[in-house]
C-alpha cells in the first residue's frame, strides 16, 4: 500500500474533518548471518527491508485512541486510562507496549489518537513484523509526546523491553536495533553484548536478495527458541568450571575448543559449538564484505544454515528443502534460514541473471516435495525508521 492509498483508507475509517495524518514507516529486517547470537551476547548482521509497516496517525481532542490496521480485521477503541492492559492476543498489544514503556520514562499518551497501520512483511515469516510495528509506533510517540528526546539506539531499547515485558516475547535486541538505526545501502554489524555498531555499506552490484517464505507455520519456534536459550544457559554455566564466563558471545572458536570438555552434555555442547563458530562467521562476514568478496559472504552463509541444522537443530524439512533446492541454482552464492527457525524463511544472496530461474524451480521443487507454495521477495535494503 502507497502513501496515497493509506491516507483515503484512513479517512474512509476515521474522516477528512480532524486534518491530514503524519505518515510513518518501519523497515522490517533480514538477518543476513549470525542467527541465536543476539541472546548470547554474540554478534548479529541485518540489514532493513524496503518492506515494512506503514502508520498514519493523528492526534485527536478525545480521551481514546482508535487502533485499526489494514491487515487485520480486529479494531478497538481504549480510554486513555486504560492504555496499559493487554487485549487478550490481539496485534495491537504491539503497540500498546509501547505506549506502557514510554509511560514509565515519564513520556504519557495524554490526548486522544487515530491509529492506522498497514504492513506488506508476512506475518509469521521471521521478518520481524512486530518489531516493524512496534518501532513505528514508537517513532510517533516520541516525536507528538516526547519532543524526540529518545535517540534511535534508545528508541530500540524501549521498543524491545515492550515485547519482552508487555508481550510477552523474550526477544533479543537485534529486531528493533536493526529497524531503527539501520541506514539504507548498509548492513548492521551489532554487538549485542555491548550495542556497539558498524554500518558497513552492502554493495550488490549485480546480486539481489531473495527472501523466501516457506509458508510453514512456525509452530515450535517459541517453545524450541526458549529450549535453546535454556541449554546456552546450561553452557554458560558449565564453562564457569573452568573460567569465569557471563555468555557464549565472550569466546572465540580456539577458547570454547579448549574449555568445550567442561560441558557435561554433548547436546549441550553442539548448542554451544554453533553459537560461538556462528560469532565467528558474522566476523568473517564483515571482512568479506569490506573486502568485496561476495564469493566468501556466500559460503559463510552455506555454513551458518548447515550450522543451525546440525548443531542447533532449528531448521526442519521445510527450510532445508529450500535451502538444498536453492543451492542447486547456478547463480546462487549462499542461502540459509533467516529467523528462530522450524519455518519462516530463507535469505539467498543470487545473480540477477538467475532470479526468474531461481523462482521458478526453487518454487516449483519444493512445492513437489513439501506441498506447500512458498513465497518469493526480491527485496532491496532499505532504509531505518522514519517519518515520510
Amino acid at each position: 500500500m502507497n502513501t496515497e492509498s493509506l491516507l483515503k483508507e484512513f479517512y474512509k475509517r476515521y474522516g477528512e474533518t480532524g486534518g491530514k495524518p503524519g505518515i510513518f514507516f518501519s523497515p522490517g529486517r533480514v538477518n543476513l548471518i549470525g542467527e541465536h547470537t543476539d541472546y548470547n551476547g554474540g554478534y548479529v548482521f541485518p540489514c532493513a527491508l524496503s518492506y515494512g509497516t506503514y502508520l498514519a496517525a493523528r492526534i485527536t481532542g478525545t480521551k481514546s485512541v482508535k487502533f485499526a490496521s489494514v491487515n487485520f480485521y480486529f479494531t478497538t477503541e481504549i480510554p486513555l486510562g486504560t492504555l496499559t492492559k493487554k487485549v487478550g492476543s490481539e496485534w495491537v498489544n504491539y503497540p500498546l507496549g509501547i505506549i506502557d514503556e514510554f509511560n514509565k520514562v515519564g513520556i504519557e499518551v495524554n490526548q486522544g489518537i487515530e491509529f492506522l497501520f498497514s504492513g506488506n512483511v508476512p506475518n509469521d515469516s521471521g521478518l520481524s513484523s512486530s518489531a516493524s510495528i512496534e518501532t513505528v509506533t514508537g517513532f510517533f510517540i516520541n516525536k507528538v509526546f516526547g519532543n524526540s528526546q529518545l535517540n534511535l539506539v534508545e528508541l530500540a531499547k524501549l521498543c524491545q523491553r515492550a515485547e519482552n515485558n508487555f508481550v510477552g516475547v523474550n526477544c533479543g535486541i537485534m529486531d528493533q536495533f536493526a529497524v531503527s538505526v539501520e541506514k539504507v545501502n548498509h548492513a548492521i554489524f551489532l554487538n549485542c553484548d555491548t550495542l556497539d555498531y558498524e554500518l558497513v555499506p552492502l554493495k550488490l552490484e549485480g546480486l539481489k536478495i531473495i527472501i523466501s517464505n516457506t509458508n510453514k507455520k512456525r509452530q515450535l519456534a517459541n517453545s524450541k527458541y526458549n529450549e535453546r536459550r535454556g541449554e546456552c544457559e546450561q553452557a554458560v554455566e558449565n564453562l564457569n568450571k573452568a573460567r569465569p564466563v557471563k555468555n557464549l558471545g565472550e569466546l572465540s572458536l580456539s577458547e570454547f575448543e579448549e574449555i568445550a570438555n567442561f560441558i557435561s552434555s554433548d547436546i549441550v555442547r553442539k548448542r554451544a559449538r554453533h553459537v560461538v563458530s556462528e560469532d565467528q562467521r558474522c566476523v568473517d562476514a564483515v571482512d568479506a564484505l569490506k573486502a568485496e568478496n561476495m564469493v566468501r559472504f556466500g559460503e559463510l552463509m552455506n555454513d551458518s544454515h548447515d550450522s543451525l541444522k546440525d548443531d542447533y537443530e532449528v531448521t526442519g524439512v521445510e527450510l532445508d528443502t529450500l535451502v538444498e533446492e536453492a543451492r542447486k541454482i547456478e547463480g546462487v552464492l549462499g542461502s540459509r534460514m533467516t529467523g528462530a527457525g522450524f519455518g519462516g524463511c530463507t535469505v539467498s544472496l543470487v545473480k540477477e541473471e538467475a532470479v526468474d530461474a531461481f523462482i521458478e524451480q526453487v518454487g516449483k521443487n519444493y512445492e513437489q516435495k513439501t506441498g506447500l507454495k512458498p513465497e518469493f521477495y526480491v527485496a532491496d535494503v532499505g532504509d531505518g525508521v522514519r517519518e515520510l
